[in-house]
């Protein structure tokens, strides 16, 4: 792989982000109203402390985490920095954070993952498209593959594209010509950043990417972007009536046909043929992830 361009290292970026919102939080909020995809609770400039700025810097540093690993998150940064506090309701503790941000177009998002409904947290910058955004950790034939994906992945029925259909694209890539074994490796970076997943050599989009992306998405490909007909999110995987064609994503199907014997489609009642998936519980998710800590720390003692 030839050399990569020059950039800025990462952290200075961070601490610039930073220095920025320490700012705006001490001047007070501009006069522009709050955005309708804000909460309506955050109508005013919040106050940003050090379990705030600590906080956000580490999931800046992450890019997305889950729920439970943002919780535990939280609970880092008041310790650190504020032991005796009371820790603030999840929600209300990032509401805070928005209110500042808001001034810089960046906003903590929160989604689900398309596949089995757990929810994620993502730095959203909503003053520039993802795809320019990543312009600082890839160069031009590594953004031009991506958007090459990303194409198959939309216009796919499934929401995946294939390693072997995306590498087939390299010799029309922009900027310098890259070998398919280079292409191979790029597409791993962009896994291990969180932007793509990788199921038995297909690729789709991480809840990261749909997070960040979903507006370019709906706005450079409006004649191929699904709908989700329950949320009305941008959809990339789901199930689909066989009968009307209306789609749906696997929690929300979990969800709406949760009770429902006979499952029927939301939209012209024709029987729902797909298996229903289960509704994701972060209660049995945690105690799931106790017990699998306990017998690791059991292995741990008996050797």
């Amino acid at each position: 792989m030839g050399t990569p361009r020059s950039r800025s290292p990462r952290p200075k970026g961070r601490r610039v982000l930073l220095a920025t919102v320490s700012a705006s939080s001490a001047r007070g909020a501009p006069g522009r109203p709050v955005r309708s995809h804000m909460q309506s609770s955050t109508k005013r400039m919040g106050v940003m402390t050090d379990v705030h700025r600590r906080f956000l810097q580490l999931l800046m540093t992450h890019g997305v985490l889950e729920e439970w690993d943002v919780k535990r998150l939280q609970r880092h940064c008041y310790k650190v920095h504020d032991r005796n506090a009371t820790v603030d309701k999840l929600e209300d503790f990032i509401n805070n954070i928005n209110s500042v941000l808001e001034s810089l177009y960046i906003e903590i998002k929160r989604g689900v993952t398309e596949d089995d409904g757990r929810p994620i947290y993502a730095l959203v910058n909503l003053a520039t498209t993802s795809v320019s955004k990543m312009a600082t950790d890839f160069a031009e034939n590594e953004l031009d593959l991506f958007r090459k994906a990303l194409e198959l992945i939309i216009d796919s029925e499934t929401g995946f594209a294939s390693s072997t259909n995306i590498l087939n694209l390299v010799d029309q890539l922009k900027g310098k010509k890259m070998r398919k074994k280079e292409a191979e490796q790029v597409l791993q970076k962009f896994v291990q950043n969180k932007w793509l997943i990788e199921k038995e050599g297909e690729f789709t989009l991480h809840g990261r990417a749909i997070l960040e992306m979903e507006q370019y998405i709906r706005e450079t490909y409006p004649d191929a972007v699904k709908i989700c007909n329950i949320c009305h999110s941008l959809l990339i995987q789901g199930q689909s009536c066989e009968t009307c064609g209306i789609r749906m994503h696997l929690p929300c199907v979990a969800k709406y046909f949760q009770s429902n014997a006979e499952p029927r489609c939301p939209h012209c009642n024709d029987y729902w043929p797909h298996e229903i998936p289960e509704v994701f519980d972060p209660e049995k998710e945690r105690e799931s992830g106790i017990s699998k800590s306990n017998k690791k720390s059991l292995r741990s003692r008996q050797r």
